[in-house]
């Protein structure tokens, strides 16, 4: 990778290393959910704060980063940042009850939201240009592969041993993580002293919060529920009236400026489309093994084990193809694969062979893995290096956002087909299996949309 210094290479592994357990820890709680909700006597709605608030702190958090990144020296940042996560992790492992759990969880979300916007920020100032796409890649490794292996290795934990391991047990890698940073990590970019817009801060937690919350609510498939429509409505005032905020502030948290160039934005909305989805799409398949099939979590980890594999193979090489082809060539393709995958999977029956979803989710992911970076990285690269920070930021949060809601609209159609479904007589696994497949049909529609998106990338 380039001519790098052994500096700029232990910066470089460190925060992979950082990154790598932050997007795994985010995936790992979905199957322990059903342990931890028995051990600590709780119902649904509150076991849903296990993944919520977590989402919901991080959310808040990455719009933070971007003065954050520029305020403090990089090895600063990242110290206290793994500190508060590694922190989180051990009070979250030894909780004596839900509460003290979820303000570990919490603790946890503060620290790594910090990472993915630092992590970009970094390779962009250490790389040129014609260098990013393969350095984008062996971070997309990390991206990419954790969150497809987080359920696997959860599901593995959880069977043999108990939850609190899928804490305890990365607790000693983090530590470890953070003894390298504070021998190896140097300081990358230059610190700027800048004013805190305090009124931005309390505009985009209040307006990212309450989307993400409204969003997350909107997962039962009730859209008319205060908790979904009041929350969602706040947060799409609130949000407005930060962005007049910051368009009219001297010195802005976010510098929406970024939004000025041609290939972020249109990077950006392509991102969204993706992310509405990827997310949505991911959640369907588990559905589909456990709740039609009867399958184990085991058996539905071992399903996605395939594509996480390939994912892990394939995303240093996305980026060198990106670093010759370019998104606008690459891009196009990536989606007509997973495509494909997503159009195989829309057409699984009661007695397919497991090896056609095996089949379906590898050629999805191979298909991910060449959109996902390369478009990132072409956001990136579109705008000047002093709007890194603020670029970062604002992909990753509209990122997050459109994933929640993508989450919940696919979610919310699933449901109100498999019970009109139900309604009509229809055995409950046959209604299922209905709202599953007609949720992949519209997740291949919206993928075959962010390819003709694709087409308004401008030639480098």
């Amino acid at each position: 990778m380039q001519d790098l210094t052994t500096r700029q290479r232990g910066a470089l592994y460190i925060l992979m290393a950082g990154v790598f357990l932050s997007f795994l820890n985010q995936t790992l709680m979905n199957t322990a959910l059903p342990s931890i909700m028995r051990e600590f006597n709780i119902d649904t709605s509150l076991g849903q704060w296990m993944t919520n608030g977590y989402m919901l702190v991080n959310g808040v958090m990455v719009p933070l980063t971007a003065f954050l990144i520029q305020r403090f020296k990089t090895r600063q940042l990242y110290l206290t940042a793994m500190a508060m996560f590694t922190v989180g992790t051990i009070i979250a492992g030894f909780a004596p009850n839900y509460g003290v759990l979820i303000l570990g969880r919490m603790v946890q979300a503060m620290g790594g939201g910090v990472f993915g916007p630092l992590m970009n920020v970094v390779v962009m100032n250490l790389f040129s240009s014609d260098r990013r796409g393969a350095a984008m890649g062996m971070i997309g490794l990390a991206l990419n592969f954790a969150p497809t292996i987080g359920p696997t290795l959860s599901g593995a934990i959880v069977s043999f041993v108990s939850w609190r391991w899928l804490f305890l047990g990365l607790a000693p890698l983090m530590i470890i993580d953070l003894i390298f940073a504070m021998v190896r990590l140097k300081n990358v970019g230059e610190q700027k002293f800048l004013k805190f817009d305090f009124t931005g801060v309390v505009l985009s937690s209040i307006g990212l919060g309450t989307l993400l919350y409204g969003f997350s609510n909107a997962g039962t498939g009730n859209w008319t529920s205060p908790n979904v429509w009041a929350y969602g409505l706040v947060g799409i005032v609130t949000t407005f009236a930060f962005v007049y905020q910051q368009t009219h502030t001297k010195v802005p948290l976010l510098n929406l400026r970024v939004f000025s160039y041609h290939n972020f934005w249109v990077a950006v909305i392509i991102n969204v489309v993706l992310m509405t989805a990827l997310y949505g799409g991911a959640l369907m398949l588990p559905l589909y093994l456990q709740s039609v099939r009867g399958q184990s979590a085991m058996v539905s980890g071992m399903v996605l084990m395939p594509g996480a594999i390939v994912t892990a193979f394939l995303s240093p090489t996305s980026g060198k193809l990106y670093d010759r082809y370019g998104a606008r060539m690459l891009a196009p393709i990536g989606l007509t694969i997973t495509l494909i995958g997503t159009l195989l999977l829309a057409n699984l029956g009661m007695h397919t062979p497991l090896w056609v979803p095996v089949l379906g989710q590898l050629i999805r992911q191979v298909g991910l893995v060449l959109v996902t970076m390369p478009i990132q990285t072409e956001a990136f690269n579109a705008v000047p290096l002093e709007l890194m920070p603020d670029a970062s930021a604002a992909f990753t949060t509209v990122r997050q956002v459109s994933a929640s809601f993508g989450t919940a609209a696919l979610i919310t159609l699933y449901s109100l087909v498999s019970l009109s479904q139900r309604h009509q007589g229809v055995s409950y696994k046959l209604a299922e299996l209905s709202g599953i497949k007609t949720a992949f049909y519209v997740a291949a529609f919206i993928v075959f949309i962010s390819a003709v998106l694709t087409r308004l990338l401008r030639k480098r």
